[in-house]
């Protein structure tokens, strides 16, 4: 079930994102992804475990530079951001001993991480208008697009 349910979330948000315009600019995307990685630091805490919080909040650090690099630089950076992260996911029990982790969430987590990823992708792919081939420099970006400001202008 927990498959499933990944799927659907990591498409269901930034579908949802888009709908509603909050994926107008860069910065949602990239906060996807620090979101994503420091739940296992909140698992960490649940479990009671400073060791395991530790060594969540290296792994987090990493997630959250590559993020921030994403987000100046290039948010392909970031498609590979989730795709790492859910490589870790797969591995995250053999890296960290985490008791505060559901039994259920790696998978769920990998699923989700991959099905964002994926629709980024495409959402870049399509900004740019550039096939992602092998070798090839893509510095496409999603559009620059504001949403309206709710404050009156200064």
């Amino acid at each position: 079930m927990e498959y499933v349910v990944g799927v659907v979330l990591g498409l269901a948000v930034p579908l949802f994102a888009r709908a509603v315009g909050f994926d107008r600019d860069r910065s949602f995307y990239t906060v996807v992804l620090v979101v994503t990685a420091s739940y296992y630091d909140l698992f960490a805490i649940m479990g009671g475990s400073s060791h395991a919080l530790l060594s969540e909040l290296l792994a987090t650090g990493a997630f959250v530079a590559l993020s921030v690099l994403g987000f100046k630089r290039n948010l392909w950076l970031v498609v590979v951001g989730l795709l790492a992260h859910g490589l870790f996911d797969l591995v995250h029990s053999w890296l960290i001993e985490d008791p505060g982790v559901p039994r259920w969430w790696p998978m769920f987590c990998f699923m989700f991480d991959l099905a964002a990823a994926a629709y980024l992708a495409r959402r870049l792919r399509q900004a740019s208008g550039v096939a992602a081939e092998p070798g090839a420099r893509i510095t496409a970006a999603l559009p620059r697009q504001r949403a309206p400001s709710l404050l009156p202008p200064s």
